[in-house]
């Protein structure tokens, strides 16, 4: 049965190749990622692992065929074809790489003169191709070893049906041709995507971005898993140190020089390896780096190797990319990951036709039936073969895949999934119909149990029922849960509807009734976990809630590129709450009572926080991601914003209906916000609110203007637009209100160059808050932290040091932080 695989490569092979062969080392090692073309001609393929290619040509005839390979000499040779296919096999030699005697001689470190020159030359270089269009393939395959069965208990599959008796194999294989389009000022870049296709999949939609594979070390700040500094960027020396290795002649006699990059610091963001550097021209001839997990901020990741190959294009002078390679190792809690995604560019046209219609803020798009090639239309157009194990992969995978679409057999699967244990009622249950695509869910008594002082410990029963209708996004759900807090005896039921039209403009309806608990202010300053923390260990029962029985009806839709609609109406009856125990972990002799739960006056255990009303809510609003840029998938639309600009939120919001008139009001609510990436100085965030009523009342708490507060030290969940010392419920407004935060994470841009403090890795955090309110002294917050603490690749711990200024009075204090959790 192994023998059909070989047999269906083979002919496959012939039907559509041109120029067929091996490309090995001397030793017979077949060699993979050789780039193979035409001389004179920009690109042409790439061989695969096995190191097997196909060139395909025009005609008969005459040619050269050039191999071309880092660390290998460039072989050219003379072909004449009459007859097709012809078979052409390659063995190259290592290169020959030596120093010179003025090189070794010289007392100034070479290497360090020429990545000079390329810095100085980087401009003058990236000119020569700032606009163009070209072909791109990309191939991503992720391999896994020695699999485990079950994950915490849960059973992991089989990955598709790509495993073998040892639980290893293909578990993901894609591939995409698509054309591309790029600009360099002002930077654009499109990409339409002919054909797309993922193995054991009918959709076929890879994520296989052209853009994302574009890895440009002309730009300071590389973009890979973590903005990485350049080798040869502006301030490269100060993160990296260069040992020239050799020269080496190219085949149109150009001299290479073969620079040996090396981190100052061993856990910076930066690559490690080599770096060939055209002499004269000062252009990239290739690279062969590697990346640490460390250093791209993904723990799981064990390295990153990534070569790249650039060939002379003389219709503008310049060294091109035509190959790269990435490759991945991932070692994590059992898990053998390899995988490695490739990429080819062809075709290049450096002198497009653009006008001010080529680009638009769709980034990327499909072709009509992109994701509908059949293997005869793959096995003309892929410019790289596949190996006999990715053949296997297609046929296994394409062929189970009909059966696995099969009521029977998607019975059989969920009768597995659907097994109940005996912790499915804590940890919850899911029921599976995968053929007819909806599921039941029961969730667990641990997802949402709490613990406060109104309703002591307090958990939910719910229930959810999920209705996929098709690949486009349209679903429904309805859902109920019980809330029952084992103190005040209450049982507090909320019946919740949601439909959604499609993944593109995203209609959505929300319906809900019930009883509810909120907290007094409607941003929820305080997580359930936190208050369980608190109020259990330290008898810090910071949560303040209120009963409502409420009707609700939310509707949400994305109407224009960038533009985000949102309505809602909702019938509220609003009543306070007592505490109903004094239970806690924490002694009452040493950590004092509990508080009251009315959030203005904490000592009063008997007067009601409010008086009991009905209100009805009305909000409208809008957010505007402006020049919003976005991918087009055949099923949905996936947004990216543009850091480019600050994403506004405005919003209206009428209380009305209230017999007593106080309670009515009508609100203005603005908000701007933004992340600027600075590449090697680092990113700045910033967050500014402000609100405005239309006429000062003495509205309830809950519909006044309030902050995110915080007491705790070591808060999670804590997000960037919260203060860090400010007491939850020291400022509120019925009048008007402004807030602002800023932070800046330098990375490695400042603590990077002080000798010794280098060596740990920390980046330096500066921020600042201000709070201002009419009657009321501003508030001001001012912050130094240091971020990226840890050991070895586990860096999630942040550490800030905080001031607080307010009428006077100056606090501070230390804020420990879990990246994980926050």
């Amino acid at each position: 049965m192994r023998l059909f695989p070989f047999i269906f490569l083979f002919f496959t092979t012939l039907s559509f190749a041109q120029i067929t062969g091996k490309v090995t080392d001397v030793n017979q090692n077949p060699l993979s990622f050789v780039s193979i073309y035409l001389d004179g001609t920009v690109t042409g393929t790439t061989s695969n692992e096995e190191g097997d290619y196909s060139l395909s040509i025009q005609s008969t005839g005459s040619y050269t065929v050039v191999f071309q390979f880092l660390g290998y000499k460039t072989l050219r040779k003379k072909v004449n074809i009459t007859l097709f296919p012809f078979e052409l096999n390659a063995q190259l030699e290592e290169e020959s790489i030596t120093l010179s005697e003025v090189s070794i001689s010289t007392k100034e470190n070479p290497a360090n003169e020429i990545i000079r020159n390329v810095i100085a030359n980087k401009d003058k270089n990236t000119d020569k191709f700032k606009a163009y269009t070209a072909k791109f393939y990309s191939r991503g395959l992720f391999k896994i070893k020695n699999a485990p069965e079950k994950f915490l208990g849960q059973s992991l599959g089989d990955f598709g049906g790509g495993l073998d008796s040892t639980r290893s194999g293909i578990i993901y294989l894609s591939e995409t041709i698509s054309n591309i389009k790029y600009q360099k000022n002002p930077k654009r870049f499109s990409e339409k995507i002919v054909a797309s296709k993922i193995s054991g999949r009918d959709n076929g939609i890879s994520f296989n971005r052209a853009e994302d594979a574009n890895i440009n070390f002309y730009d300071n700040s590389v973009e890979f898993g973590n903005d990485l500094v350049s080798p040869i960027s502006t301030n490269a020396f100060s993160y990296y140190t260069y040992k020239l290795i050799g020269t080496f002649y190219e085949k149109s006699g150009k001299l290479i020089s073969k620079i040996k990059v090396m981190p100052k610091r061993e856990n910076d963001r930066v690559f490690v390896g080599d770096i060939y550097i055209v002499e004269d021209d000062w252009t990239v001839y290739g690279v062969d780096f590697t990346v640490t997990g460390i250093q791209v901020n993904i723990p799981a990741v064990d390295k990153l190797y990534l070569k790249q190959n650039y060939n002379y294009s003389t219709s503008n002078d310049a060294w091109v990319l035509i190959s790269q390679t990435i490759d991945v190792k991932v070692d994590f809690f059992g898990f053998k990951f390899d995988g490695r995604f490739s990429s080819a560019y062809s075709e290049y046209d450096f002198n497009p036709n653009f006008d001010d219609s080529t680009f638009t803020n769709e980034v990327l798009s499909f072709e009509k039936k992109a994701t509908e090639k059949d293997s005869v239309y793959w096995q003309k157009i892929r410019p790289v073969p596949l190996t006999l194990e990715e053949v296997t992969d297609y046929k296994i995978k394409d062929s189970i895949k009909v059966v696995r679409k099969s009521k029977k057999y998607l019975d059989s699967l969920n009768k597995i999934q659907n097994q109940f244990n005996f912790l499915s009622p804590i940890l919850g249950y899911n029921y599976r119909n995968s053929y007819e695509d909806w599921s039941l869910n029961f969730s667990g008594l641990i997802d949402d149990l709490g613990f406060n002082t109104v309703k002591g410990f307090n958990t939910s029963l719910g229930m959810s029922y999920f209705k996929r209708i098709n690949d486009q996004g349209k679903w429904w759900n309805m859902s109920g849960k019980l809330n029952y807090g084992f103190s005040d005896n209450r049982l507090r039921p909320v019946l919740y509807f949601n439909k959604r039209w499609n993944n593109f403009s995203r209609p959505t309806l929300n319906i809900s009734l019930g009883v509810e608990t909120p907290q007094f202010n409607e941003r929820s300053p305080i997580s359930k976990l936190n208050n369980l923390i608190s109020s259990l260990l330290y008898r810090n029962n910071f949560l303040k809630i209120y009963e409502k029985q409420f009707v609700k009806v939310r509707y949400s839709e994305e109407i224009k590129n960038g533009i985000y609609f949102n309505t809602s109406l909702e019938f509220a009856n609003r009543k306070p709450l007592f505490n109903t125990t004094n239970y806690s972990w924490a002694s009452e002799a040493k950590r004092g009572f509990y508080t009251s739960n009315n959030p203005l006056n904490p000592t009063d255990f008997v007067t009601p926080s409010f008086e009991e009303h009905s209100v009805g809510i009305a909000t409208v609003g809008a957010t505007f991601v402006f020049n919003q840029k976005y991918l087009s998938y055949p099923d949905q639309k996936f947004n990216l914003g543009n850091n480019k600009y600050p994403t506004l939120n405005v919003q209206y919001r009428k209380t009305f209906g209230a017999r007593q008139s106080r309670f009515n009001s009508d609100a203005f609510i603005a908000s701007l916000r933004q992340y600027i990436n600075f590449g090697n100085y680092g990113a700045m965030r910033y967050y500014v609110r402000g609100g405005m009523f239309l006429e000062k009342r003495d509205i309830a708490l809950m519909d006044q203007f309030q902050t995110i507060g915080n007491v705790l030290r070591a808060p999670i969940g804590l997000a960037q637009n919260s203060f860090n010392l400010l007491p939850y419920y020291e400022f509120f407004s019925n009048d008007r209100y402004a807030e602002a935060h800023l932070e800046h994470n330098f990375r490695g841009a400042i603590l990077g160059r002080l000798p010794l403090v280098n060596k740990l890795n920390f980046n330096l955090v500066l921020g600042a808050k201000s709070l201002t309110m009419p009657g009321r002294n501003p508030y001001s917050e001012f912050s130094v932290g240091l971020d990226n603490l840890g050991f070895g690749k586990w860096r999630f711990l942040r550490i800030d040091y905080v001031k607080s200024l307010n009428a006077g009075i100056q606090n501070d204090g230390l804020l420990f932080r879990l990246k994980l959790l926050n």
